[in-house]
């Protein structure tokens, strides 16, 4: 064999090996990859059952309920134009109440967001970027104060 032809050789070889590294390095990433939604985009959109998603807005005005002896919670996050149910199993964070940012990490089941975590708000001004770019498009909501600008109950989504 010719040392040019070697030479081919190693250089298909080594692209093979860069190009399979590459699809199993974004594979990993593609399970670990956690999409956020506003409950809009979650009701406009159709989601794959077994997809972690983020679920991003406020906690819906009178919407806390928990269950009797149980750690269950239930809430609906909103953007102002759409709400989503939620049920979480566990302790929620200090800073959690109603008409505050969140953020949700879980699954949706059956149109209800079963949620594996609950983030809020760390301070008063501080609001989570995607829950205040979401309600920036919902036209709801106030920039410079950053609070809403319509105060009225939220449109609930059609079950």
């Amino acid at each position: 064999m010719k040392r040019k032809h070697k030479r081919l050789t190693f250089v298909a070889i080594g692209l093979l090996a860069l190009g399979t590294a590459t699809a199993l390095i974004l594979t990993a990433f593609e399970d670990s990859i956690v999409f956020f939604y506003s409950p809009t985009q979650m009701t406009e959109k159709p989601l794959p059952p077994d997809r972690r998603l983020r679920l991003g807005g406020l906690v819906e005005e009178g919407s806390v309920a928990r269950a009797e002896g149980s750690a269950v919670i239930r809430f609906k996050v909103t953007d102002l134009v759409h709400s989503v149910p939620v049920v979480y199993e566990g302790i929620l964070p200090d800073l959690f109440r109603e008409g505050q940012g969140v953020v949700t990490e879980g699954r949706l089941v059956a149109g209800v967001f079963q949620a594996d975590e609950v983030l809020a708000k760390h301070d008063e001004t501080y609001m989570p970027p995607e829950v205040a770019e979401a309600l920036k498009e919902s036209g709801k909501w106030d920039d410079i104060r950053g609070a809403m600008t319509h105060q009225g109950p939220p449109a609930v989504a059609a079950d």
